[in-house]
């Protein structure tokens, strides 16, 4: 009996795409985050930009972090002296009472310090898996994949995986991609998706990597 031939994607696969796509958008927030401001810092634009803007986030955190730039500052904060600020971005009123809640508690259990763990960063108010990896990534260096809509979407479109949820794409990418790429393929797949990949109209004739997308040959006009 044949053995069951073995679909997943082989590292070249990876290469090419992300090879293609290094260097032709602009970081992402976060990116531009990173190594520039501190990892708590990071921590908290990261609880922030849950289900919002980049561009209002940013302006967000660059008024808050005047304000509360340590834990200790932040901490000695209410959630209600935070709301004028958080305005602009979705979910205020909980980010608020999150980030508050957050700092108090890096005092009382981390000594201030953001911890580097998967486990410890997820026992944190409004910290899930997405959020935590970006924190390992982008705080620290620490290779971790963190999957947003754009990445789980892209992800399917190229071929790479078939989940139906970004925690199953998560899986299912650090079981797959080379551990090279870790650090790297959510900016460069969150670019690629506000530039080109969208989740409505994507603008497959425009796509650097369509030669080697799932979706984009599928939309390819059949020849003449």
């Amino acid at each position: 009996m044949t053995a069951p031939r073995d679909r997943r994607p082989r590292a070249a696969a990876f290469d090419r795409v992300l090879d293609a796509l290094a260097g032709r958008y602009p970081p992402t927030m976060l990116g531009a985050f990173a190594g520039r401001l501190p990892a708590f810092q990071i921590l908290i634009g990261t609880i922030l930009s849950a289900r919002s803007r980049d561009e209002a986030t940013d302006k967000v955190c660059s008024v808050l972090f005047k304000q509360y730039p340590t834990p200790a500052r932040l901490a000695a904060a209410r959630p209600a002296d935070l709301i004028p600020l958080l305005r602009p971005i979705g979910f205020y009123r909980q980010k608020a009472s999150f980030i508050t809640e957050t700092a108090r508690l890096l005092l009382a259990r981390h000594g201030g310090e953001v911890p580097r763990t998967l486990d410890e960063l997820t026992a944190l108010p409004g910290v899930g898996r997405k959020v935590a990896n970006c924190v390992l990534v982008y705080a620290f260096g620490v290779p971790a994949i963190p999957v947003d809509t754009h990445v789980h979407r892209i992800a399917n479109r190229l071929g790479w995986v078939r989940t139906r949820t970004p925690e199953e794409t998560e899986r299912a990418l650090a079981a797959r991609l080379p551990r090279r790429h870790w650090l790297t393929i959510t900016d460069l797949l969150v670019g690629h998706g506000k530039a080109v990949c969208r989740p409505l109209g994507p603008r497959c004739g425009e796509c650097p990597v369509a030669r080697w997308c799932a979706h984009g040959r599928a939309r390819r006009p059949a020849p003449a």
